[in-house]
């Protein structure tokens, strides 16, 4: 007689079988295994492919599919206070080569515009490898970038003044002065512009840009690979009307050409484009349309009253790295 066979044991609620690890399964298990070992236990991807009997490329795979599917999850929390979802929404939207965000605790334009300009003295103290020429403009956000500058970062740093401001009335906001202050703070020297950002006449720039001194600082503010700077709004207040350079008359002229700020001492609309031509012609400085050819084009601006002239900025793709403050940063990300 033929013995009878014993019926099969599955697990509770199983049928034959499915009672198998899937290969999702399989492949989910590896991938925590893989993560375990290389962000708990440091062990190197080539490491892991032997001890898993794998290869490097498959550790690799399982590495990027965990990050993807959710099994590793990073979070990055600076030290210094930022908003890195922020920075990463605005480099997505805007094609940034990066961002730099600073919360707002005080509602107050001055304590703004020194958050922001320390964070900007941060981030260039921080490039690496150390930059041999840097281009600065002026503004008040540029001279406060300035005094945060750490002593001795940057050794014999060559910096170039990118337009010109040399006013009729005395401003430490003047890009000579921000110029000179941040070449000592790199135990470096400065090439300055020693003419006004605008001047009165058409023939007057002409002639002045055919002088060989004044073009050849032209010319090295084109060669600079980095160039940092502010944008101005439009205003009464703006430190070319501070410096002389503008009437309260010829603001408003600009305004009713549709102008809302500056980059570079060239008055801008709301596309990033030129406002007045008559008005540029008489602008001496670095072209704005060259500060897309730079390598690091760093533009250091925070304020509700920079809202649409650094929205501008962005359109026209005149920089490619932003440093601002978060409610800046929120009005770009909701009014592209």
């Amino acid at each position: 007689m033929t013995p009878k066979r014993k019926a099969a044991k599955h697990l509770p609620g199983t049928k034959g079988n499915s009672a198998r690890v899937s290969s999702d399964e399989q492949r989910e298990h590896l991938m925590v295994q893989a993560a375990k070992l290389y962000h708990d236990l440091d062990r190197t991807q080539s490491e892991i492919a032997k001890e898993l009997g794998l290869t490097r490329w498959q550790v690799g795979r399982l590495l990027g599919d965990a990050k993807a599917h959710g099994v590793v999850r990073v979070d990055i929390v600076p030290r210094s206070p930022r908003r890195p979802n922020l920075e990463s929404d605005l480099q997505r939207r805007y094609r940034l080569r990066d961002a730099v965000v600073v919360p707002v605790t005080v509602e107050n334009d001055g304590f703004i515009l020194d958050s922001v300009a320390l964070a900007g003295a941060q981030f260039i103290a921080a490039l690496c490898p150390k930059p041999k020429m840097f281009g600065i403009s002026r503004g008040r956000t540029m001279a406060a970038m300035v005094r945060w500058m750490p002593h001795r970062w940057n050794h014999g740093l060559h910096v170039v003044v990118l337009n010109g401001g040399t006013g009729r009335t005395s401003s430490p906001n003047q890009p000579v002065d921000v110029a000179v202050r941040l070449a000592n703070s790199a135990d470096g020297y400065a090439t300055i512009l020693p003419v006004p950002a605008i001047l009165g006449l058409r023939s007057t720039k002409e002639a002045l840009e055919r002088d060989p001194v004044i073009a050849g600082v032209l010319a090295l503010a084109e060669k600079t690979p980095i160039a940092c700077f502010t944008l101005g709004a439009l205003s009464e207040k703006s430190v070319h009307v501070e410096s002389g350079h503008l009437t309260k008359r010829e603001v408003a002229l600009l305004r009713k050409k549709g102008a809302i700020g500056d980059i570079l001492g060239r008055f801008i609309n709301i596309d990033g484009e030129i406002a007045d031509d008559a008005f540029n012609a008489r602008t001496v400085g670095l072209e704005p349309s060259l500060l897309r050819e730079k390598d690091f084009s760093i533009c250091v601006a925070g304020g509700k009253s920079k809202h649409r002239v650094v929205r501008a900025g962005l359109r026209a793709g005149y920089f490619n790295v932003l440093i601002t403050d978060e409610k800046t940063a929120s009005y770009l990300l909701q009014n592209r």
